[in-house]
């Protein structure tokens, strides 16, 4: 296992925002992420849908398999003790995965495959939420190849060096001032 500490993150170009309008005349703002990744879709898929494998890189822990649909689990996000009730509204492994306001898609390509999340986020927080997943896509590469270096999410990225470079280098994209 690679030391956490040795960890940095790459710069910040994986993602952008779709901005739509919401049927109240709301802003709504999507953020999509894309990523090589050096594996599998069935390999992925398993890291996508498992609970032990969720727990090792995404921002949140489930109670139960992500990969059927009509499955409810509790799902909570790190940093917030409340868990949410998500059900798995599409599972067409290893091709397509939604639950909540999060959608997978996971593509073969020469190289393994194109894992691409859609996840609407407030328009305030969405430098820190492509920073955020930016990371855990990171951690998740390093899992899947064997060099584990543990979850880094929520305060524990913050404090992380590069943390508010990348915050910095999303919000300038997407044309928002940063959080404070």
């Amino acid at each position: 296992m690679t030391e956490p500490e040795l960890y940095a993150p790459g710069p910040a170009n994986w993602a952008r925002v779709q901005k739509d309008t919401g049927h109240a005349g709301e802003n709504k703002w999507t953020l999509i992420l894309v990523r090589e990744l050096r594996h599998s879709p069935e390999k992925v898929w398993q890291a996508l849908t498992d609970p032990a494998h969720l727990r090792e890189w995404a921002p949140f822990v489930v109670d139960g398999n992500m990969g059927t649909v009509g499955n409810t689990v509790k799902l909570t996000w790190v940093g917030n003790p409340k868990p949410q009730e998500t059900t798995v509204t599409r599972a067409d492994a290893p091709n397509l995965l939604e639950y909540g306001d999060i959608r997978w898609e996971l593509e073969a390509s020469d190289s393994g495959t194109r894992l691409t999340l859609w996840h609407s986020i407030d328009r305030r927080f969405i430098a820190w939420g492509a920073a955020g997943w930016h990371i855990c896509f990171e951690v998740l590469d390093r899992l899947l190849a064997g060099d584990p270096i543990g979850r880094l999410a929520g305060a524990d990225a913050m404090k992380r060096a590069g943390w508010q470079r990348l915050v910095a280098e999303y919000a300038k994209q997407f044309g928002v001032e940063a959080p404070s």
